[in-house]
């Protein structure tokens, strides 16, 4: 499951409808990465059956609110954009508080231990569903802000890390700090101090999305989008972008365009593959992908709710720009309102509705005895 901020919502939908169509579904391998790290945490964490997991993580997001992500009273947004403002005008001059993110995240922290349901800050249902059998590994993808390298956290069962370029794995009990590493949105939120060092989104570096899915073994994935597919011809608004509309351009080309361009890249794999005779494929086997994404642009929907947001917030947010464009993608990122995230979750379900045929026939592809594992 890919980042989008707030549009993981969408996320929860498609689950809500795959664990109505399939209870029992079970999932060894779970990835996440950005907000989908989430959603993939809970489902990795949950003693119960798929069906359970999804109830309260449906939960989790509906009665979500923006208080519940990051301090939305006035003094503490204008405060931080104030100091941050000053900290950018000083050219080095005097001593400046160092301002971390432009938004405080405690109460995401707070939320998240709790929802989680940890203990001493780690996500204790991910061991038990391991020693149970019911999970083989649970991965978390980061960035590290003093190396740039995409960090992939993994916890689970004879696990064989691997490393590539700008890339690397580690071992550990993951906890709620891998969660609000792998979800802090650059510069908006906050990094979170893992092992004495600094992490943000792992969208930042994680050119491949579906290689730590692929590399723990996982022969069928399932990838969930957040990212609307513009249609080729569809009209812009002729006016000059504000600077939200050139941010939002930005957060996407980071956290979900790598998805797209990884689901290209194994699809022509898979054909060179099946194209050599066994003895030719030194131990490479295809990969079923099912890419699934929203029907509609939830960047547009957003506007629709955007009068909601609180007054400080909102007020920060339109400087940007958020009011005048018409495709809200970085307004969209940033929404945790009720109404709009009950609104993506409605569209996620009624998206994968619409595909229940597909989905059904991808997860009853056979798959021979030694190699049987799905992945989210």
């Amino acid at each position: 499951m890919g980042g989008g901020g707030a549009r993981a919502a969408y996320q929860v939908g498609f689950l809500r409808c795959l664990a109505r169509l399939f209870p029992e579904l079970s999932v060894p391998y779970i990835t996440g990465v950005s907000a989908g790290a989430i959603n993939a945490a809970l489902l990795a964490s949950h003693d119960g059956t798929f069906l359970q997991a999804t109830r309260k993580l449906s939960g989790l997001w509906e009665n979500l609110r923006v208080q519940d992500v990051f301090r939305t009273d006035t003094r503490a947004l204008l405060g931080n954009g104030i100091n941050w403002l000053r900290q950018l005008v000083s050219g080095g001059i005097g001593k400046q508080r160092l301002v971390k993110g432009l938004v405080d995240t405690q109460p995401l922290l707070t939320y998240l231990t709790e929802a989680l349901d940890c203990s001493d800050g780690k996500l204790t249902g991910v061991q038990s569903n391991l020693d149970r059998g019911r999970l083989r590994a649970f991965a978390i993808s980061t960035t590290s802000y003093s190396t740039g390298q995409s960090v992939t956290w993994i916890q689970g069962r004879d696990v064989q890390l691997w490393e590539r370029p700008q890339h690397q794995t580690r071992t550990a009990t993951i906890g709620v700090e891998h969660i609000m590493a792998s979800s802090a949105l650059p510069m908006f939120f906050p990094a979170a101090r893992i092992e004495n060092s600094w992490y943000g989104d792992g969208g930042i570096r994680l050119m491949s999305p579906l290689s730590p899915a692929i590399h723990l073994g996982a022969r069928r994935i399932i990838a969930i989008s957040t990212r609307y597919g513009a249609r080729p011809g569809e009209p812009r608004e002729p006016e000059y972008p504000p600077p939200a509309q050139v941010l939002g351009v930005l957060l996407n080309s980071i956290f979900l365009d790598f998805l797209d361009h990884d689901a290209t890249r194994l699809n022509r794999i898979n054909q060179l593959i099946s194209a050599l005779p066994e003895d030719k494929r030194v131990g490479l086997k295809p990969v079923q992908l099912l890419t699934l994404r929203p029907s509609v642009d939830l960047a547009k929907i957003a506007g629709q709710f955007e009068a909601q947001l609180p007054w400080g917030f909102r007020f920060l947010s339109r400087g940007l720009g958020t009011k005048e464009e018409r495709s809200h993608d970085f307004l969209s990122m940033i929404l945790f309102q009720r109404d709009y995230l009950s609104a993506l979750i409605e569209i996620g379900e009624q998206d994968a509705e619409a595909r229940a045929d597909e989905i059904e026939a991808f997860l009853s592809i056979t798959e021979p005895e030694d190699d049987p594992a799905l992945s989210a």
